[in-house]
């Protein structure tokens, strides 16, 4: 998958598969995969003012995920 740099102080890239709705986070500790994310919240985190509230208010505990 390939991911997309973003400004964040903790994020580094962005990643989002349609076809499994999987979103990829590259973090400065490492990578994690979100599964069953919708389009419309990688759409909205990529537009967000801040990547990093937008991730932790949205997606970090809301979809099921595992470090790949």
């Amino acid at each position: 998958m390939e991911r997309q740099p973003v400004n964040s102080t903790n994020l580094i890239s962005v990643g989002y598969d349609e076809d499994s709705s999987t979103l990829e986070v590259e973090f400065k500790t490492g990578v994690y995969r979100y599964y069953n994310v919708p389009a419309f919240e990688y759409e909205r985190l990529m537009a967000a003012n801040s990547h990093g509230v937008y991730f932790n208010a949205n997606i970090r505990d809301n979809y099921p995920s595992e470090r790949a």
